[in-house]
Order: C-alpha cells, then structure tokens, then sequence
C-alpha cells in the first residue's frame, strides 16, 4: 500500500502486527481488536495463561506430515461456546468449519521489540470475550498505552459487531492523518 498504514489484528493477529510492524516505516498505528499484545520476551501461551485463557483446555491436534500435534484449533463443539457465543449458531458452525490451525510454536515463540512501544495504538476490548478474558485484555491495553473502546460482543466481535471494529479503525486512521 502507498503511504502509511493502520495495521489491525485480531486475537493471534495482535502478536503478528506487534512483531511485524516494529521498525516498519509504513505503519502509522496499531489497533487490538480483542488481540494479544505481548511485551518484548513474551509468549502467546504466557499470556494465555497469565489472563486464564481456555485455549489449552478446548483446543485439538492436527498432525502434519506425520508429527504429532505441530497444530492445534478450536474443537469444533466448543467453538460457539467458546469463541462466537453471540452469532447466530448456523454461522458460528462455518466459522468452526472453515478456521485454520495455528502452530503450536505459535505459543511458544517469544516476541521481540514490540512495535507498539514506538507507535500510537488503540484497543478494542470485548467485553464478552470467552477466549482472552476483558480483564487481560485492558491489562494489556493499559501497559501499552493505547486508547481503549470496550464493546460487547465476543471473541468474534467483528463478526457479531463489525460496526465497533470499524468504529475503532476509524479513530485511528482520523487521529494519525
């Protein structure tokens, strides 16, 4: 993309976008959408367990090229309970049909200079959330100093709630214009 860029992730994503965009002179500004924000030397799965996360309580092996369990996801009978509480049980049961395995080095990884120590960030806090449970969610918010738009919805907040998601976008992008 030209110019700078508001770089977005959600749950996962949040690591991803805190490790990708340090250093980048594209991005503009970070924004958590109910998202890990882990700090310099942190793991997914510190985090998942510092804020009570059920991840490893829910989660099933995927075995790739004959490894066993390289991958893991959400059970699929879990995952409305879960994941999409509030979207309608037809679509929570594609969204459990359609999601990807994540790498269990995924959890493991620590993360280095976190990118949102640099830029200015904004956090959507789902109140409703079932996977990062709200209180770890402004925990993290807090410490990196972002603004903070809390919502109900779940863990799927811009599935059930798109409108707060592009609500908080929309702040950034306006503020750093």
């Amino acid at each position: 993309m030209p110019g700078k860029t508001i770089v977005v992730g959600h749950s996962y994503g949040g690591a991803v976008i805190t490790n990708a965009a340090a250093g980048s002179p594209k991005a503009a500004a970070l924004v958590y959408v109910a998202a890990f924000a882990p700090d310099q030397g942190e793991s997914l799965g510190d985090l998942d367990g510092r804020y009570g996360g059920p991840a490893t309580k829910i989660t099933v092996p995927h075995p790739v090229n004959g490894e066993a369990a390289p991958e893991l996801s959400i059970a699929a009978d879990k995952f409305p309970e879960y994941f999409a509480p509030d979207v309608p049980a037809a679509q929570a049961a594609v969204l459990a049909a359609g999601q990807r395995p994540i790498s269990v080095a995924a959890f493991t990884e620590q993360t280095g200079e976190p990118a949102w120590r640099t830029l200015p960030s904004w956090y959507l806090v789902a109140t409703e959330d079932r996977m990062i449970p709200p209180t770890g969610q402004r925990e993290m918010a807090h410490r990196l100093n972002a603004t903070v738009t809390e919502h109900a919805g779940s863990h799927a907040i811009a599935v059930s709630h798109p409108e707060a998601v592009v609500s908080v976008i929309d702040q950034a992008a306006t503020a750093v214009r």
